[in-house]
């Protein structure tokens, strides 16, 4: 009986560097493509495209046209892109740069190469900065790439500023701003966040050659005036009046609403308890509830050290306006949610 062949590896880079010279090497190749609005011409293999990638085997057939094939045009993939699509494809590997990353991305994902995009996935998170956060949340939401909208979202959460002030959010599509509109994490105040969402509404007005009003409408719901003071209130009315961005039903729903929140923590009856002495603190929360001005949720006291409380959830959030007790009716607390900030006004009655 034969024995099995031994398979023996010769050195990698060697191999590597000789198909990296056939990227867009004229020579040998049988297959043209004009990319991007450049219309750079490129030159490529057929049979190692195909073999390497189902989209390219099924775009340029099995067989070649008889004569001078004509070119393949891509038009939407910038040149530096593609090459760097090739070069993966002839060598396994690609130089990835951070101004060309998300084309490259977008590429992978159009064409089907996972390991492409894995990579470029990696090195987008690597290079994230706050030029390029808004830009990459787009290609997140666009092409579904969850994991990547998370770390967008939450780089934006930290350097909110910041973000708000570049050509990428003011670019950004309704669909990759909600996400953003609904954070309870942004390190922004309401009115700083209303304007950006203005400039936004512009842009896309200007753009689409619609009225700022209609452009809006998909996220102005998710704006929370409630949280804004009276003067900001009346600010706002006022240029809403030249530049109608926020609907008048919404306008009017203002009146039922407290004004801005202030950081406050107390204990209304405190000497229901002994170990609950007279206390007043600011107190971190993270509220889940969106578009909610008053927020009631139950906790449990404990007794860490004397004269001291330690404050533990039990129970999930209550819809806005219901009380909810625990246990047998003797706590409840009220919150006054400000999303913009890591403090609320917070406010425990024993019963």
């Amino acid at each position: 009986m034969e024995t099995p062949g031994l398979v023996v590896h010769g050195e990698a880079e060697p191999f590597s560097t000789a198909l990296r010279s056939l990227v867009n090497n004229r020579l040998y190749s049988d297959v043209r493509f004009v990319v991007g609005q450049e219309r750079q011409e490129v030159f490529a293999h057929r049979c190692l495209l195909a073999c390497r990638c189902n989209f390219f085997q099924r775009l340029l057939g099995p067989e070649p046209s008889p004569g001078v094939p004509s070119p393949v045009v891509l038009s939407t993939v910038p040149a530096e892109a593609f090459l760097a699509v090739l070069e993966f494809l002839y060598t396994n590997t690609v130089k990835l740069h951070r101004h060309s990353v998300l084309e490259v991305l977008t590429a992978a994902v159009e064409y089907g190469l996972e390991e492409l995009r894995e990579i470029c996935l990696e090195f987008v998170v690597k290079v994230l900065d706050v030029e390029l956060v808004c830009e990459a949340l787009q290609v997140a939401v666009t092409f579904g790439l969850g994991p990547l909208q998370e770390r967008c979202i939450a780089f934006i959460e930290a350097h909110s500023q910041e973000a708000l002030r570049t050509r990428g959010f003011l670019e950004l599509s309704a669909s990759a701003l909600l996400p953003l509109l609904r954070s309870d994490k942004l390190c922004v105040d309401e009115a700083d966040l209303i304007l950006a969402a203005r400039s936004w509404a512009r842009v896309g007005a200007a753009v689409l050659e619609r009225p700022v009003a209609e452009v809006a409408a998909p996220i102005v719901r998710e704006l929370r005036l409630a949280l804004l003071a009276p003067a900001e209130l009346s600010a706002l009315e006022e240029q809403n009046r030249r530049e109608p961005l926020i609907p008048s039903c919404l306008r009017r729903s203002l009146s039922k609403c407290p004004t801005k929140p202030h950081t406050h923590f107390q204990i209304e009856r405190p000497l229901l308890s002994p170990v609950l002495t007279p206390w007043c603190c600011s107190f971190p929360w993270v509220p889940k509830p969106r578009n909610l001005d008053l927020i009631l949720a139950l906790f449990l006291f404990t007794s860490a050290s004397p004269g001291f409380c330690h404050l533990r959830r039990v129970a999930e959030y209550a819809k806005p306006k219901q009380a909810v007790f625990w246990p047998k009716d003797c706590l409840k607390m009220t919150i006054l949610r400000n999303r913009r900030s890591s403090e609320n006004r917070v406010q425990v009655t024993l019963l």
